[in-house]
């Protein structure tokens, strides 16, 4: 007994991009984020404070 084919289109396959990654701005290109401190209250400065100190300042 055959089958019959599905009649549904398959999806097409993602196409592979050869463009130079190099030429492409990456995140670290901009100074965005570079020093910005979060805004926030005194609460979640402490917090942010307490995170981010190393194991051998507690």
């Amino acid at each position: 007994m055959s089958t019959a084919p599905d009649p549904r289109p398959r999806e097409p396959k993602p196409a592979l991009v050869f463009d130079d990654p190099l030429d492409q701005q990456s995140a670290d290109d901009t100074d965005r984020g570079w020093g910005d401190r979060p805004s926030g209250d005194s609460a979640s400065d402490l917090k942010r404070f307490l995170d981010e100190k190393p194991p051998h300042h507690i």
